[in-house]
């Protein structure tokens, strides 16, 4: 499996490459009011409306700092009734990519329920990388003021 490699703080994380779009330069970003603190904010992506998580925010409470490095990850992401919706990830550090075997994820050992998309580890020379489980990023109730039935890929274009 080819993961691209990012960092929330000192903490490494993977997300599956095959989930990629593609990575963009951190981007002037529209606030929305009264949202919660993880989301970044929302900006024209090739002519969609696209929300932006804040990964750093949303693991460990603290907002992406403003580097070179801290990019924005676009996914298409699966939501309910299987209903596909461009989103953005942002974090910090995106600058590589590593291959590894599915054989060498191993269990974290620990279940959270408040962060089910946090997944396995890859034990790794730069340490310990936990895999981020998009299909989990977002709950029911996210999904519906985050991700709209109208913005799905089939109605935005």
């Amino acid at each position: 499996m080819l993961m691209l490699i990012f960092y929330v703080g000192n903490d490494l994380y993977a997300l599956d490459s095959s989930q990629v779009v593609e990575v963009i330069p951190r981007v002037s970003l529209r606030k929305i009011h009264q949202a919660p603190d993880y989301v970044a904010g929302l900006f024209n992506y090739r002519g969609a409306i696209v929300p932006v998580i804040d990964l750093c925010h949303l693991i460990q409470g603290t907002p992406s700092r403003s580097h070179l490095s801290t990019r924005i990850i676009m996914v298409n992401y699966v939501g309910n009734n299987n209903t596909q919706h461009c989103l953005g990830l942002m974090s910090e550090r995106i600058t590589e990519t590593l291959k590894k075997p599915d054989t060498e994820l191993v269990d974290a050992g620990v279940q959270m329920n408040d962060a089910p998309y946090l997944g396995e580890m890859i034990m790794d020379e730069k340490g310990m990388i936990q895999r981020i489980r998009l299909e989990y990023l977002l709950s029911e109730s996210q999904q519906i003021y985050l991700l709209p039935p109208s913005q799905s890929l089939g109605n935005s274009r």
